[in-house]
């Protein structure tokens, strides 16, 4: 059985078609799981709405990577798959992506190209030396659950990266699938706003280029990398 553990938090404009397209999954072993991470009155009522039938777990606020943990937790899995809100899967992405570890059963993880709105988001066959330099695989990810290390909570930014690299230092390794899989809707504002990487280092001098860089030192100190 795979997992599927969705946190959300407020925005539920593309909730409906997120989940239709986990439903609509050829395959079915299936067990979906929300975490509203302390939405609003407002959005956790249309939450309920929108996921009536499903399991919907509530918490404080307390950022993705601790609602994904609390979805981990209370999930039955043996894969896990962390689906943002504004992601929509293609009908065979979780079959695909079973059928890559079940050929691969050395592989922790299997991951794949995606879309961020009409931008290709291109990944590369698995290099563990390429992963401690920049991160090139997605939340978006299968993962066997005896290999999920948890997200690190006290992290702002980079969370999966951080969890590549941790599974990395265990010995473990992912597989790449090199079809585009899934496709997310990126915020119009907002840190979900999606950059490309010579972004931050064509603008150096901007708040979200310091930022990004901040981020990026600390996963790389936590990992003995710098």
């Amino acid at each position: 059985m795979i997992s599927v553990i969705i946190p959300i938090y407020n925005d539920i404009r593309h909730l409906k078609d997120c989940l239709n397209s986990v439903s609509a999954q050829s395959y079915k072993d299936l067990e979906i799981i929300l975490v509203d991470d302390g939405s609003d009155e407002a959005a956790a009522k249309k939450i309920a709405e929108i996921a009536r039938g499903l399991k919907v777990i509530s918490i404080s606020h307390s950022g993705a990577a601790a609602a994904r943990n609390r979805g981990f937790a209370a999930s039955r899995g043996e894969f896990v798959f962390f689906c943002d809100a504004d992601v929509e899967l293609s009908s065979q992405c979780l079959e695909k992506m079973m059928r890559a570890l079940a050929e691969n059963p050395g592989a922790s993880y299997a991951y794949s190209d995606y879309n961020i709105g009409y931008k290709k988001m291109s990944g590369r066959p698995f290099d563990g030396a390429a992963l401690k330099k920049c991160n090139y695989i997605s939340t978006m990810s299968l993962i066997r659950r005896q290999d999920f290390s948890g997200f690190d909570e006290a992290l702002r930014r980079f969370q999966d990266w951080d969890l590549w690299l941790t599974i990395l230092e265990r010995g473990g390794s992912g597989v790449y699938i090199p079809e585009t899989l899934f496709i997310a809707h990126p915020a119009k504002f907002g840190i979900s706003k999606w950059r490309p990487r010579i972004f931050y280092k064509l603008f150096p001098w901007t708040k979200s280029a310091k930022d990004y860089e901040r981020a990026r030192e600390i996963v790389l100190k936590k990992h003995n990398i710098i």
